[in-house]
C-alpha cells in the first residue's frame, strides 16, 4: 500500500476522529492521499457514501472530480466504478455507493441529499480556504448527522484540504490554535512528496531564493503572514449582475493578465460605476496552462467573445493570436513606469463588491500586500510580485476608467 499512496500520511490515513484538518504546501500529496483514501474507504466499507464539497461548484470537475479519477486509475480498480460527467457522479458498482460533488454556491443541493444506499458518513471539503464564512462549514457539518448502526464499523468524518494562506483564517483558530480528541490537524509540505522528479525540486529551490515569503506558505505550508493589504476597500456579497447593468452610469471591464506554467491566466470580469465609485467583479477565468486557443474557447464559451478585453501589453503576439481567434475586442493594456502604483491608486477610491463565486479574486485580494524592504523590514510604495494575477488584470480592465478621470480635470 505505501508503494500505492505514498508515505508521510500514516496518522492522516488511519484518523478516524470526526475532524481531519490537513493543511499543506503546493504538491504535498494532500489531495492525492485523500482522493486514495476515499476510494480504498469506499470499497472498504460497503455501507459509506461520500460527500465532496468546493465554495464553487464549477470547480469540482478539474480539481476534485480529477483526483478522484486519478486515484481510480492508480488502484487499477476503474472496471468497479461508473464516472457520470452530467451529473456529476461516482458510483461503486458492486454496492451502488456513491460519491456526490456540490458547491456552497447552491447550499440547498447541500443540505438535501439522500443517499440510495447505505450512510452519507464521510465529506471532503477541498480548498477550504475560500470557504470565508465559518457558518458555511457548520451547515456541512450538521448534514454529515443521523445514527449509523454499530455493527458496520463506519464512522463520521469530515476532511478539509488547504493552502494556509492567511493566518486570520477562522480554520486556524478552530482546529489549530485548540485542539481535541475529535480532531487531527497537520501541517505537509512538498518534502514528503516522493513522487516530485529534480525538476520539481528546482521550483521551490528557486522560490525559497526568490521568493521566501511565498516560499514559507507554498513550499512550507507555514500560515501566511497578510500585513500591509493593498486593497482593504472590498466585501464579498452575492448580487443579481443583469440588475446592475440597468443600472445607470454602469460599464462592463475585462481584463486579461497571461500565464502558463507556473501561473494562471486569468480574466478580470467586472462592472464599474465611475459616479458611484463602485466596482462589482462577478466572474473570472483562473487557470494554469492555457494555450492562446484554450484561452479563447474558454473566453468564448463564458459568452465574453463581443466585449472589450484589456490585456497585458508584454504578450504581442498572444495578443494578436486571440484577435484572430475571435476576440475582435482586444486590445493591449498601456504600459508605463508608473502605471501600476497610479492604477493602484485609482482602485483604491472605489468601493469593491466580490460576487462569492469569485474564489480565485477573493484569495488575491486578501493576500495582495505592499513589499517590505529586506534591509529594513519598512514596507515600500510598491506591491509584492504574487497573489497578482487577477489584481494585474483587474488594473488592465480598468484603465481606460482611470485615464477618462485623470482627463476630467484638464
Amino acid at each position: 500500500m505505501p508503494q500505492l499512496v505514498g508515505k508521510g500520511y500514516g496518522t492522516f490515513w488511519r484518523w478516524q476522529g470526526r475532524y481531519r484538518v490537513c493543511k499543506g504546501s503546493r504538491a504535498s500529496k494532500k489531495s492525492k492521499t485523500t482522493a486514495l483514501w476515499c476510494i480504498v474507504n469506499l470499497m472498504a466499507y460497503p455501507d459509506a457514501n461520500l460527500l465532496v464539497v468546493r465554495k464553487v461548484f464549477r470547480t469540482l470537475k478539474d480539481s476534485c472530480f480529477t483526483e478522484l479519477k486519478w486515484a481510480i486509475n492508480r488502484l487499477e480498480v476503474a472496471q468497479f466504478w461508473d464516472i457520470k460527467e452530467s451529473p456529476l457522479e461516482m458510483t461503486y458498482k458492486p454496492t451502488g455507493q456513491k460519491i456526490y460533488f456540490r458547491g456552497l454556491d447552491d447550499p440547498l443541493k447541500v443540505t438535501s441529499i439522500t443517499v440510495e444506499h447505505g450512510f452519507l458518513c464521510w465529506c471532503w471539503i477541498e480548498e477550504a480556504y475560500e470557504i470565508g464564512n465559518e457558518n458555511d462549514f457548520n451547515m456541512l457539518d450538521e448534514s454529515i448527522r443521523g445514527a449509523i448502526p454499530e455493527e458496520t464499523g463506519l464512522f463520521k468524518q469530515i476532511t478539509l484540504t488547504f493552502n494556509p494562506w492567511n493566518e486570520h483564517h477562522w480554520i486556524k483558530k478552530r482546529f489549530f490554535d485548540k485542539q481535541d480528541s475529535e480532531t487531527l490537524a497537520m501541517t505537509t509540505n512538498y518534502t514528503c512528496n516522493e513522487w516530485l522528479d529534480e525538476a520539481d525540486k528546482k521550483v521551490f529551490d528557486t522560490m525559497r531564493e526568490n521568493n521566501p515569503r511565498r516560499y514559507r506558505v507554498a513550499g512550507l505550508g507555514e500560515w501566511g503572514i497578510v500585513d500591509g493589504l493593498v486593497y482593504e476597500n472590498w466585501e464579498e456579497k452575492a448580487f443579481d449582475l443583469e440588475e446592475l447593468r440597468r443600472l445607470p452610469n454602469v460599464s462592463s471591464a475585462f481584463g486579461l493578465d497571461f500565464g502558463y506554467t507556473n501561473d494562471p491566466t486569468a480574466l478580470f470580469c467586472g462592472l464599474i460605476d465611475t459616479k458611484a465609485k463602485t466596482i462589482w467583479v462577478f466572474d473570472e477565468i483562473y487557470k494554469k496552462g492555457m494555450s492562446n486557443e484554450a484561452i479563447a474557447e474558454a473566453v468564448v464559451k463564458a459568452g465574453y467573445a463581443k466585449e472589450k478585453i484589456k490585456a497585458d501589453a508584454a504578450e504581442p503576439k498572444s495578443i494578436d493570436r486571440l484577435y484572430t481567434l475571435g476576440l475582435s475586442r482586444i486590445r493591449r493594456a498601456r504600459k508605463g513606469k508608473d502605471s501600476v502604483n497610479s492604477g493602484i491608486d485609482f482602485i483604491r477610491d472605489f468601493k469593491i463588491f466580490v460576487h462569492p463565486k469569485c474564489v480565485n479574486f477573493i484569495t488575491e485580494i486578501s493576500n495582495y500586500t505592499w513589499d517590505t524592504d529586506s534591509r529594513t523590514g519598512q514596507k515600500i510604495n510598491r506591491p509584492i510580485d504574487d497573489f497578482n494575477h487577477l489584481m494585474d488584470a483587474m488594473r488592465y480592465a480598468l484603465e481606460d476608467f482611470s485615464r477618462e478621470n485623470a482627463f476630467s480635470f484638464e
